[in-house]
């Protein structure tokens, strides 16, 4: 026969069981969210120049020019399709490779490096993921950083 106080405790020690396994879980999600946000934060904004330069290194400019954000039919104000051959068809693209990426207000910076000395900062914006030359050389400190 179990006396009264038999299980006297045991509700704490189930507790204490469940916050342990709540804490450890919380530390895993930080430890390995933390780095995975870090990396994959510009993904998409990545993914869309290297889709913009693979366009490119096929020589289908009006693809290229429609990820840029603009097409033959609308063309971009103060782009028109004839400046962004000058720009970007004769251009060595054999090996773009971005070098930093940085998230800056609405959009990110991306510095893409062709070799032989020669860079380009690009603009992306986040919400249509249209791309552009970039207006800073860097994130100006005033301009607040969307996450």
């Amino acid at each position: 026969m179990s006396g009264y106080l038999d299980q006297y405790g045991a509700g704490d020690e189930r507790r204490e069981k469940i916050v342990k396994t709540v804490v450890y879980a919380l530390i895993a999600v930080i430890v390995i969210g933390g780095p995975l946000l870090y990396f994959f934060h510009n993904y998409r904004q990545e993914s869309q120049v290297k889709k913009f330069f693979r366009a490119l290194q096929a020589r289908d400019y009006t693809a290229a020019y429609a990820i840029w954000g603009c097409t033959q039919a609308k063309p971009c104000a103060g782009y028109p399709m004839a400046d962004f051959l000058r720009d970007w068809g004769n251009r060595d693209l054999s090996n773009p490779r971005i070098t930093r990426s940085r998230s800056c207000g609405s959009g990110v910076i991306l510095t893409v490096d062709f070799g032989k000395d020669q860079e380009e900062k690009l603009w992306v914006q986040r919400d249509d993921l249209s791309i552009g030359f970039s207006p800073f050389p860097g994130c100006p400190a005033t301009m607040t950083v969307k996450q």
